[in-house]
């Protein structure tokens, strides 16, 4: 397994990983919801890789981009301490320490890049995630009630 910062050439391919991530519903968008273009999705990408405070990271197995990590960081001095991250695995590639290798990854990227909180949201019934995230080292801060309207 390769973990590498994104290019414009892996759109398609990240877009499919998406796409399968948010069939899981854990995701903000729904199954199906989100209708990405590769053209512009590789101009995001470009955008984030010009970032100082954001990135995005691939896992990579036999040249097939199998996930992503993305890191939305901020510029007002006061918030460029810390970026929000979104992760998705696609579903057949799921339990083999993909999301562990790309956490450590990002741990070291931040602090290269003068970043020392990470934040995420997870959906409570994600029990798959949230035993990734804590075992990461993250810390349930609050729960938000009402923040999402899933399956009604």
């Amino acid at each position: 397994m390769q973990i590498r910062q994104a290019t414009g050439n892996d759109s398609e391919q990240i877009i499919a990983v998406m796409t399968n991530a948010e069939a899981s519903n854990f995701m903000l968008f729904g199954p199906g919801e989100r209708k990405l273009q590769p053209e512009q999705f590789a101009q995001y990408i470009d955008k984030v890789h010009d970032s100082h405070h954001s990135a995005l990271f691939v896992a990579e197995i036999d040249e097939k981009v199998v996930a992503y990590l993305i890191v939305q960081g901020n510029e007002p001095t006061r918030i460029a301490h810390r970026a929000y991250l979104v992760i998705g695995i696609h579903s057949d590639y799921r339990g083999r320490k993909i999301g562990t290798a790309l956490f450590k990854h990002v741990e070291n990227w931040a602090k290269e890049n003068g970043i020392h909180r990470l934040e995420l949201t997870v959906l409570e019934n994600n029990e798959a995630g949230i035993a990734l995230y804590k075992k990461m080292g993250f810390d349930i801060e609050g729960t938000k009630r009402d923040s999402l309207y899933v399956d009604e």
